[in-house]
């Protein structure tokens, strides 16, 4: 058997005070072997960052000044002309839409406070069929238009040209290898949006590691790129960061708390600015080629120890939930255990401890090992381990061996 157990990440250290305070609250811990997802709360925030919010929650500061210092180095650790603290990469969304629509006039911000989105002359955005998500109200709470292009197989550049009009804000693109398939490469739709003085967004929220997509969306001539800062940054969970063009990014903040505008409801607070800037920071000192090389060994473990019971196949996929660089195990049941990939998440879920974990298929699931804590690639074996042996072979047909 493949040793399962690997050194943490930095930061990755076991925290029993966390289930205390949440088992007082008569809720459990989750071990997350699914991905840094908001509805699991994101990601855990390192050590230097919780002492950097700390350390901010501990006097008062002019917020305008914190969110001008705070953004300039932002922009000299990404490497772009600005940035942007925000509450998430939902409200980067709607903050980009909202700069992308008015621009630095002050007259059409106060047009849209006043009148509403249709006194703009300009709030079409245009997405590809392919990157229509979960995440477009984000661009309707703007009051942006969506126009999309394309379907969901294909995209042409005539379509694109055709959608792009004196009525358009922007282009939205939304990366990762799930939103490629139909939609035309980010180069394209920097290069013909740009010839109609359109600019593009990126929604990069989950595109990191590599460090390098900080800055190599800009660098490809996207005007804007927007990330989460608690996936994995390993910031707060109600931060994120916008990157780009000094004059867009300013834009931007017209709308962003502290101003009473139409972004005061996505406020970020001093601690989270403080702890966004400590999480990029830390995090590109990481020594990421090290966590993905724990993430392989983690995962060639579980997929040796799972392949060998029966009536399991386990497997290598790669990229991750997203398209970051980690590979995840593939765990397929044979339908004569009697199980399937939802009844296998919903035992690991109410078993103790709770493990979260992805619904591949009717009949497989996904681990994912980068957001483990030291250990917890042990439990989450022997926890699955047992699922399977106490399920039993129904029939045992003659590809499974007992």
């Amino acid at each position: 058997m493949v040793q399962t157990t690997a050194t943490p990440a930095a930061g990755r250290e076991a925290r029993p005070e966390a289930a205390s305070v949440y088992e007082g609250l008569g809720l459990r811990p989750i071990i997350n072997a699914n991905a840094a997802l908001t509805r699991l709360g994101g990601s855990l925030m390192p050590a230097p960052v919780l002492d950097a919010m700390r350390a901010a929650a501990d006097s008062f500061v002019d917020m305008h000044h914190l969110q001008e210092a705070v953004s300039q180095r932002l922009a000299a650790l990404t490497r772009n002309e600005a940035a942007l603290a925000c509450a998430g990469g939902s409200a980067g969304l709607v903050l980009s839409a909202l700069g992308c629509m008015t621009g630095r006039d002050m007259r059409a911000v106060a047009r849209l406070i006043d009148e509403g989105p249709g006194a703009l002359p300009r709030r079409e955005i245009v997405v590809h069929c392919a990157h229509r998500n979960p995440y477009d109200p984000a661009l309707k709470l703007a009051g942006g238009r969506l126009v999309q292009i394309g379907n969901a197989l294909q995209t042409f550049e005539w379509e694109l040209e055709t959608a792009l009009s004196e009525r358009t804000a922007a282009v939205f693109f939304f990366a990762g290898h799930h939103f490629a398939r139909g939609a035309l490469p980010l180069e394209r739709v920097v290069a013909i949006a740009h010839t109609a003085g359109v600019p593009v967004v990126v929604d990069a929220a989950a595109q990191l590691p590599p460090p390098e997509n900080l800055w190599r969306f800009t660098e490809m001539g996207a005007d804007l790129a927007i990330f989460s800062g608690g996936k994995a940054l390993r910031g707060p969970q109600a931060s994120g960061l916008i990157v780009g063009r000094k004059e867009l990014i300013e834009a931007c903040a017209l709308h962003a708390s502290p101003h009473q505008r139409l972004g005061r409801p996505m406020k970020v607070g001093k601690e989270e600015m403080v702890g966004l800037l400590a999480a990029v920071e830390w995090f590109l000192q990481q020594d990421h080629a090290a966590i993905a090389a724990r993430v392989e060994r983690v995962t060639a473990g579980w997929i040796e120890r799972l392949g060998s019971l029966p009536g399991v196949t386990a497997s290598r996929e790669f990229p991750g939930e997203a398209g970051q660089p980690f590979p995840r195990a593939r765990v397929t049941f044979h339908p004569a255990l009697g199980l399937d990939g939802l009844a296998v998440s919903r035992a690991l879920l109410a078993g103790e401890p709770a493990i979260d974990v992805a619904v591949a298929d009717d009949q497989s699931i996904y681990l994912n090992a980068e957001p483990l804590q030291s250990g917890e690639a042990d439990v989450v074996l022997e926890r699955l381990c047992a699922v399977v042996c106490a399920s039993g072979l129904r029939g045992q047909p003659p590809e499974v061996q007992p």
